[in-house]
């Protein structure tokens, strides 16, 4: 991926590594809104657990207060400049289990609503060209304004469960043009590397 555009980790802490560009292309089985090199992380504690499953798990939809990384800080992955926010969608129940296969239906309701609906509350930032969405913030979160200059490590909102989001983690997406409707994915990597799935980052602080 010599043309991708190279990163920090948008955290601290420990974070599991799910749809991966390292594992396919696209990494969420569609390339639409420019998503096929999109990558997402789950915050997990120290056993590598984002939140305790019981067998209520299976069944239940669970508050999004019951997962470790809810309202982790979510950190600028490269200096830029804020584009666009959204910060006033609430966080939804977390649905594992059962329950995540039947949120499919609420992903094509999602899909319908556009961008906006799938990413729930994000940042945009844009850098040379070339503009990064962190996705699923916490409602009121976001500590960053449209035009506000930013450093790399930045914090710029907390881990939230919001659009199109079956427990609280980040989407990370990078693309070509500040609208994705009409913008084209760009290949990430993060210090010169892209995780694969079911990895556990955790950044050096």
């Amino acid at each position: 991926m010599d043309d991708a555009l190279d990163l920090r980790y948008p955290f601290d802490g420990r974070w599991q590594v799910r749809n991966s560009p390292a594992d396919r292309v696209p990494s969420h089985g569609t390339g639409v809104l420019a998503s096929a090199y999109a990558i997402d992380f789950v915050p997990v504690d120290a056993a590598g657990r984002s939140g305790w499953v019981t067998v209520a798990t299976l069944f239940l939809a669970e508050p999004p207060e019951r997962f470790v990384g809810f309202g982790r800080p979510v950190l600028a992955p490269l200096a830029g400049v804020v584009l666009a926010t959204r910060d006033a969608v609430p966080d939804h129940a977390a649905r594992r289990g059962l329950l995540s296969l039947a949120d499919a239906l609420g992903q094509r309701r999602r899909l319908a609503g556009g961008w906006q609906a799938l990413a729930g509350n994000h940042v945009l930032l844009g850098h040379d060209g070339v503009v990064v969405a962190l996705c699923h913030l916490q409602r009121g979160s976001v500590s960053v304004r449209p035009g506000q200059v930013v450093a790399a490590g930045d914090v710029v909102g907390r881990c939230g469960c919001s659009g199109n989001s079956t427990e609280p983690h980040l989407h990370l997406q990078a693309l070509d043009d500040p609208d994705p409707a009409r913008a084209r994915a760009v290949p990430v990597t993060f210090g010169g590397r892209l995780p694969r799935g079911g990895e556990v980052v955790e950044p050096a602080p």
